[in-house]
């Protein structure tokens, strides 16, 4: 049976003010109204005129938007049947408008459970690579944070940041600029995300500390497969003890 559009799909915009790009805000709201099911898979998108209407905005400005959706992977443009909504198979989830929106739309953790196990893959094969190619220097750094990091148990905020410098020293040390990329792309969208960072007292930063330095003492004694293993357990124990919600964390298991 063909899904038919939520009521709302030609609701006003959002936005109080009338936003100064009004091709990304136009491209920003049809982005959270397809995510949100305003505009289910397999149905087209409202037609042209509809769309300058509903958004008080000119068929140029409609156009440009309509052909970042296509670029997002949400949308197709099929000769005589419109524009059409994609299966979410076919959406970018690496695009933050896309995995933004999905993540404040799910009820269930999956999404950032995939998060992490993408971050939990790329990182622990970068942690391997580094243990190979670190130099004093980078060693130095790794040594300098941790035990940084130990004195900042007591503030959540200023661990995260030299947390999140951390794990990208041991990034950059791998070379590998696609998957410090990737991760560092996935990770804008979700640190400040309530329930990605979840709890934060400082029991445990300070576990988490530990893991970071196993990672350290792995990566400084050239035991690449060590590093490795500590990075995934690392990352995996950490966010299983931030998560927060009734459903079992499966999609990490391993």
């Amino acid at each position: 049976m063909t899904a038919v559009a939520q009521p709302g799909a030609d609701a006003s915009p959002s936005w109080t003010r009338r936003p100064g790009n009004l091709a990304a805000a136009v491209t920003a709201e049809l982005v959270e109204r397809i995510v949100r099911g305003v505009h289910p898979s397999g149905t087209a998108l409202p037609t042209e005129p509809v769309l300058c209407s509903t958004f008080s905005v000119s068929r140029t400005v409609v156009r440009e938007a309509v052909k970042i959706l296509q670029e997002k992977g949400l949308v197709q443009v099929r000769q005589g049947s419109g524009t059409m909504v994609t299966p979410p198979a076919m959406w970018n989830m690496l695009d933050e408008l896309v995995l933004g929106a999905t993540i404040a739309v799910e009820e269930s953790l999956d999404i950032l459970d995939d998060v992490v196990v993408t971050r939990r893959v790329l990182e622990s094969d970068m942690a391997n690579v580094a243990a190979r190619l670190a130099d004093a220097d980078v060693v130095g750094q790794l040594r300098a944070l941790v035990d940084r990091m130990d004195e900042l148990v007591d503030d959540p905020a200023a661990y995260h940041e030299r947390d999140r410098l951390f794990h990208d020293t041991v990034m950059q040390a791998s070379g590998n600029r696609v998957a410090r990329a990737v991760v560092r792309a996935l990770e804008s969208q979700v640190a400040h995300t309530a329930r990605y960072m979840g709890r934060t007292e400082r029991a445990l930063c300070v576990a988490s500390n530990r893991g970071h330095r196993r990672i350290y003492e792995r990566i400084a004694a050239g035991d690449p497969d060590g590093a490795a293993a500590a990075m995934f357990t690392h990352i995996t124990e950490a966010w299983v003890v931030r998560r927060s919600g009734p459903d079992e964390p499966t999609r990490l298991r391993r």
